[in-house]
Formats: C-alpha cells, structure tokens, sequence
C-alpha cells in the first residue's frame, strides 16, 4: 500500500478525535458536598467547644436582641395605641375652672360663682356640632364598707358618660337616666378600687357607706389601661348619678369640669369660642375657665411617644448590632483556626481533584453552617421570651417575622463578610504548600 493510500484510509483525523470529558458535576455531587460541609462544621464547632461557645453565643445573643426588641417594640406600639385609644379624647374640647395667675384675675374670679351645677342648663343647650355634653365632679372622700375605711374618689357623672369616655362595664350594670332622674344612691365601682376592697369577689348587690350617705353598687368597670388622671379616678373611685352628687357629696354644686364631644375636629374653634361665650353670660362677663383641645393635647403626646420610640429602636438596633458584629469577628476567629488546622486537608483535597472554587465554598458553607446554628438558638430563646411576656401586652406579643428575617439576614450576611478571607486563604493554597 502506498504512501498516499494510507494517507487517505478511514478514520478518525486528528481534527475530529473529541477532548477528554470533563468531570460531571451534578446536582447530587453538590448536595453531597453541602451536608459533607455541615457535617465537617459540626466536627469542628464539636471539637472547639469552648470557642464554639463563645462565638455561637455572640451569634445567639444578637439574634436574640434583634428578635425580642423588635417583638417588644411592637407589642408597646400596640398598648401604647389602645391606651391612647382608651383616652377618647378625639374630636373633644374640655371646659374646666382656670387659676388665677394675677392678683387682679384672683379679685375678678371672686366675683363669679365658677363653674356650677346650675350653669349645665346654659352650657349644654343643643348645638349642631356637639355630639355630647359630659360634665363631671369628684372629690376625695372616705368610704367604709364591712368595718374598714378606704379613701377613695367620688365622682358625679351622666349616663352617658360610660359610653362616651370608653369605660366599659366588667360586672353588673352602668349608670342609667332612671338614676339620674330618681336620684338613686347607686355607684359603679372602679376596677382598681374594686379589687382592692373585695379582693376579686363579685361586689355587685353590695353595700357600702360614702361619707355617712349608704351606697349600693350596681356595677364594676372593666379593667383598662391608665394614660390620664381622669382614668385613674375613674379606676380607683365611685361612678355615681350627678344629681346625686349634687345633692349628697357637695352643696357648693361645684362642677370639675365640661367635656363636649364634637361631630367633627374641625369646628373646634368654633365651639370653643360659644363655649366661652356661653360661660361669660353664665358668669356676669367674667371668663374665669379656660378651654383644653384635648384632640390637640392626645397628638401631641402620641407624636413625643413616637419620638422617643424612634430614639429607643436606634439605641438598641445598635447594640444588637454592635453583638452581632463581635459575633462575625468570631467566626472570622474560628475560621481562621479551622484553615490553620486543616492544611493538611486541603492540600490533599486539591491534590485530588478539588478546584479552588470548591474549596471556597466549602469554607463560606462552614461559616454559613456556624451562624444559622447561632441564628437558630438566638430565634429559638427569643421565641420562648415573647410567648412568656406575651400576657402583659394587650394583644399578646409575637415574634415580629422583620425583625426575624433582619437578624437572620444580618448573622449570615456578617458570617460571609468574615469568612471570606479564610475562604480565599483556603482556596489559593497550592497543595504543595500545604501538604510540606
């Protein structure tokens, strides 16, 4: 056979013969190399224990400030709201007795009877932007029931009153127009003031003696939170029918004060000007009372809450923070151990086959692997934390899920920040080097 006959017989060129295949990665092997990753990380956080402790405990601790705050932070926003809310004090003007400031104001309120009982019928005549009139009087006085005395308040208030100001009846029944009309010596018991003198029994038939003046109680208010003087007479005193007030506690007919209830915020100014308008002619052209927006009074105190709420989230947000961060620069520690220990490994790995690429997994899994365990004991004990505080917020406190994805995200976002530096090490170590 000649030269050019075998030049030109059958088969493969050179050209055409294929490149040796590459090593398959499969999903399989990837998955094998990941629970190989956590298996070796516990290995190490096992064999470390007591620099395991201390990182995971940094970890933890961040993780639990994050998650217990930002729950707390919500379930304050929630009691704060309802006892905000328990206020009743939208769309509402408040009229009461002004203080002298001057000696002249002192001689020129002498002349005026103040604010009475007798000035209601004035005051309170029907106006189409008023909803509702509630005027109010109280004083301290001494009340004895089944031989023993407590000082307590007493405070004149209409039917009304209850379903106005947003205080609910626990037990029994609230003030009706037939007392107000009968006069009837009957009182509705504060919740506090309740409890204190019954000791959680059911007071509602029973008797007890204000001021000389028997009383029977026909009712109990519902325990709610306290924002204002107002809530905590009403909590820790006697509800009574005013024109019985008028006519047993206080002869003066001294009134404390006039609440109205508008249709809407916005003619605020306009009732305010009848209301001193009405009390001047009431008062022989003295104007000895001043008027309190209490709608104005309520946002400005949720805004200086939500001021200081603010102030309170930045102080501990950085603290968590500042924990989680000693946490990343522990597992920056730990890392940096395990690369120490392990040269030997690597080296032998890379001898084998294994690319830098996976060894730079393999060390960014491991630092991933240390902060969810933290992570998770930090979850696990803020969890434990909320449900055990749960009882003391008015609609139970549970984990915030931002605050839970923060902290999550912040751990494993700090543990690939500080384990990346071990990882390169790691991953441009020549086997040579390592194996030496």
């Amino acid at each position: 056979m000649s030269d050019e006959a075998v030049l030109r017989a059958p088969g493969p060129s050179l050209l055409d013969r294929e490149s040796p295949a590459p090593r398959p990665r499969s999903r399989g092997f990837s998955m094998a190399m990941v629970l190989e990753v956590v298996r070796t990380g516990l290995v190490e956080l096992w064999a470390h224990k007591l620099r395991s402790i201390l990182t995971l405990t940094l970890l933890m601790l961040g993780v639990f400030a994050l998650v217990v705050m930002t729950s707390v932070l919500d379930g304050v926003m929630d009691k704060i709201g309802t006892g905000f809310a328990g206020m009743s004090w939208d769309g509402t003007v408040r009229i009461a007795p002004k203080s002298p400031e001057t000696s002249e104001e002192r001689a020129r309120f002498a002349m005026s009877p103040g604010l009475r009982y007798e000035d209601l019928g004035r005051l309170t005549t029907p106006n189409a932007r008023v909803l509702a009139f509630l005027p109010r009087a109280q004083k301290q006085v001494s009340v004895r029931i089944t031989g023993d005395t407590e000082r307590t308040w007493v405070i004149g208030v209409t039917p009304g009153y209850a379903a106005w100001m947003n205080r609910p009846i626990g037990l029994g029944r609230g003030l009706t127009e037939d007392d107000a009309r009968r006069r009837s010596t009957v009182a509705v018991v504060g919740a506090t003031l309740g409890s204190k003198l019954f000791g959680g029994a059911d007071p509602v038939g029973r008797d007890l003696v204000v001021e000389g003046v028997p009383f029977r109680i026909v009712g109990v208010q519902a325990p709610g939170q306290i924002f204002n003087d107002e809530n905590y007479y009403d909590a820790n005193g006697l509800l009574i029918p005013l024109e019985t007030y008028m006519d047993r506690m206080d002869p003066a007919h001294k009134l404390a004060q006039l609440t109205v209830k508008l249709r809407r915020t916005g003619d605020m100014g306009e009732v305010s000007a009848m209301l001193l308008g009405r009390t001047r002619q009431a008062h022989h052209g003295i104007e000895d009372v001043e008027i309190v927006d209490l709608d104005a009074e309520a946002a400005r105190a949720y805004q200086n809450f939500l001021q200081q709420m603010h102030g309170w989230t930045v102080v501990l947000m950085s603290l968590a923070g500042t924990v989680l961060l000693v946490g990343g620069v522990g597992v920056l520690s730990v890392m940096l151990i395990s690369f120490s220990d392990r040269r030997f490994e690597i080296g032998l790995r890379k001898a084998l086959g294994a690319s830098d690429h996976e060894i730079l997994i393999q060390f960014l899994l491991e630092a991933l692997v240390l902060a969810a365990i933290g992570s998770l004991l930090g979850t696990v004990t803020g969890a434990l934390l909320c449900r055990a505080l749960s009882a003391s917020f008015p609609y139970g406190l549970v984990v915030n899920p931002f605050g839970l994805v923060l902290a999550w995200i912040v751990a494993l976002g700090l543990a690939l920040v500080f384990g990346l530096y071990p990882a390169l090490r790691a991953s441009r170590l020549s086997p040579m080097e390592a194996m030496r």
